[in-house]
């Protein structure tokens, strides 16, 4: 087989044949690996002559197209350059979305993902989809503050062993009105993949699309007190409070299968009340919303539980719609207590191969899963077990699948994080059996994919954050930038990696982003300074060099950061000091959004995920807990000296700060 044959076909189809992790280096895939993914996208590749074949027809085909599969028109900008280069006299018509009516096109066309067709003098036609987006996502406050938490680990003295929605709402409510936040993320709340035991893993969900009934808080719903079944409700009820009492007084780990079987019993009990008419009327108006999708879910989650569907998918599209309600009035707390932003949802990068989402339809691939190629941190690579969207589906698709999930999403959000934003442009694939080492990356028409998303964002009125740490590939943050996608700068990542490689300085950050000091997938600031997360690799094994090393290492990194605290005249005489300080620093820079992680304030060492590690750490597992390890009530933070010293002092310090001259754009 002629290697160039090979590389047409896969240009063709953006795959790669090679790519470049540092502007200096080229790295070749092997050719096992290109037709191995052409093949999953049902690209003929079983000889030499499929694969020529295949490539000149593809060419010829490109050759005679009038229009591409996808049209992108950003509102307020010129015509995209595959319309004013068409032949004089094409007559171009638009078929409006959701079967809103016909026009001719122009500039003026409304928002939306609609049909165009076109027909040329000589008698030659072509349809692709046009989507018209706003040419920006909706503006960032100029400085806004807020919390980020792990929902699960955060228990007040109502709930059943891990953080529902209710607590949701109340630490909104108090951050808000106690300490002017403005935001709230969260981790992922997708419903996850029933079984025992339950990967804990907020990340890797069934869909993406609907929300995990688990996060439900029974007692306030309107069926809880209408329920005949009074006993058993309050027998659940103490049972709830058990495991609430164990993890919080015991040390026990958070069970989230044992959370989820007391809630099923009390929800089993409470789908047999007769619902209000009004309610009855709002369900059923949220199943004809969601439609056929709800309808596959609910099928799917039946099926999973060993149930009928014919039978059981009504109450597991109930679930939905129950958790729907009450993410919808968690945001309208964060809203009405003063948050100008609210509650961040965390749109997770794939799916469960398993789940609800890749299991009811074709648009994701078979036997291939999603990672990373080898960088300094994994030298092997990654692999995140997720099967990827197949872009040619999603393209035939007119994207409908993405368009559906941000609009689910959507619903209960005042802004949304996107996890590995760069995936809008391209996914490292890796077939089955391939080390990841040995993967590929497919490209996806990531012009397209950001229209969605900015025209989804803005029908909903919501800011989107891009997580964008890592490999990035040329162009993608200004691409981003331009379309009003927040990045995310995590300031021990933030140094001159162009120059000297020493920490930025407050003044050379850029400006649309969300700071923050550390995340779920890094140690706690206090384990940072104290380089407690370095001993605890060690103690687990997981260090590829001495551990006396890493510690030096280490050590210098957290040393050259608090030089620079100290030289801007902020304090680092003790732990809390630094922390303060840390966040301190954040709020010098021009950065619109600053995140504080909730451990933070109260102390926790421990990291919520220690990457690397399957069952050698309680991953996704742990309560908030204070310095000394003791699991904290949501009760216990609101009361914390210390929570409410340093968010007292980020509330003031985002009161007083303005962005330093100068400060980056991007």
């Amino acid at each position: 087989m002629q290697m160039d044959d090979l590389a047409r076909l896969a240009a063709q189809h953006g795959v790669a044949t090679s790519y470049r992790p540092a502007e200096d280096h080229t790295v070749q895939v092997p050719p096992a690996t290109v037709r191995t993914v052409l093949g999953l996208i049902g690209v003929p590749v079983d000889t030499p002559e499929d694969v020529r074949r295949t490539a000149d027809s593809a060419e010829w085909e490109a050759a005679g197209r009038l229009l591409p599969p996808t049209v992108v028109q950003w509102r307020g900008e010129p015509a995209p350059e595959a319309l004013t280069g068409l032949p004089a006299g094409t007559r171009l018509r638009v078929t409006l979305e959701d079967g809103a009516g016909e026009a001719e096109w122009d500039l003026r066309l409304p928002l939306g993902v609609h049909r165009l067709s076109a027909g040329t003098p000589d008698g030659r036609t072509a349809d692709a989809t046009l989507i018209v987006a706003p040419d920006r996502a909706p503006a960032a406050p100029d400085r806004a503050h807020g919390l980020l938490v792990q929902l699960y680990s955060l228990l007040s003295e109502g709930s059943w062993g891990m953080g529902d929605l209710a607590d949701l709402a109340e630490l909104a409510r108090w951050a808000a009105s106690t300490h002017g936040a403005g935001f709230l993320q969260v981790n992922p709340l997708h419903a996850a993949v029933p079984g025992t035991p339950t990967d804990p893993s907020p990340y890797r969900p069934a869909s993406r699309r609907f929300p995990d009934p688990v996060y439900l808080r029974v007692e306030d719903l309107p069926e809880w007190e209408a329920c005949p079944h009074r006993e058993a409700l309050a027998a659940l009820a103490e049972r709830g409070g058990q495991l609430r009492r164990e993890v919080l007084e015991k040390g026990a780990l958070i069970d989230r299968d044992a959370v989820w079987a007391l809630k099923r019993a009390a929800l089993d009990l409470l789908y047999s009340v007769p619902r209000t008419p009004a309610r009855e009327a709002a369900y059923r108006a949220f199943r004809a919303a969601q439609g056929e999708g709800l309808d596959a879910h609910a099928a799917w989650c039946a099926a999973a539980a060993g149930e009928d569907p014919a039978e059981r998918a009504d109450f597991h599209a109930w679930l939905v719609w129950l958790t729907d309600t009450q993410l919808t009035a968690a945001q309208r707390t964060a809203r009405e207590a003063g948050m100008e932003v609210g509650i961040v949802h965390d749109l997770a990068v794939g799916v469960h191969p398993d789940g609800s989402d890749a299991s009811t339809g074709p648009f994701h691939a078979r036997r291939v899963s999603v990672g990373a190629p080898p960088d300094a941190f994994n030298a092997r690579g990654q692999d995140w077990g997720l099967p990827p969207w197949r872009p040619d589906a999603l393209e035939a698709a007119a994207y409908a699948p993405f368009r559906a999930l941000l609009r689910g999403v959507f619903r209960y959000a005042g802004a949304l994080r996107v996890d590995h934003v760069m995936g809008l442009f391209r996914l490292w694939w890796i077939p089955e059996g391939t080390p990841p080492a040995e993967g590929t990356y497919v490209s996806y028409d990531g012009e397209a994919m950001l229209a969605v998303l900015v025209l989804e964002a803005h029908r909903a009125g919501a800011l989107v954050v891009g997580e964008d740490l890592g490999t990035v590939e040329p162009g993608v943050r200004q691409a981003l930038a331009r379309r009003g996608i927040l990045g995310t700068s995590v300031l021990w990542f933030e140094r001159d990696w162009a120059g000297d490689g020493s920490p930025l300085d407050p003044g050379s950050w850029r400006a649309d982003c969300l700071a923050t000091a550390t995340t779920h997938d890094l140690p706690p600031t206090a384990a940072k300074l104290a380089g407690a997360h370095v001993e605890l690799r060690d103690r687990l094994g997981l260090l590829t060099r001495p551990v006396e090393e890493e510690r030096a290492e280490d050590a210098a990194d957290t040393a050259e950061w608090l030089r620079l605290l100290d030289g801007l005249g902020l304090e680092t005489k003790d732990e809390e000091g630094a922390v303060r300080a840390l966040y301190a620093f954040l709020l010098r820079t021009p950065a619109r959004l600053v995140g504080v992680w909730l451990p933070d304030t109260v102390g926790d060492r421990r990291p919520q995920n220690l990457p690397g590690t399957w069952d050698q750490y309680p991953n996704w597992r742990l309560p908030l807990a204070d310095a000394a390890g003791r699991p904290l009530t949501l009760e216990a933070l609101t009361a914390s000296p210390r929570a409410n010293a340093l968010l007292s002092a980020v509330r003031e310090g985002a009161r007083t700060r303005t962005a330093p001259p100068g400060a980056r754009p991007l």
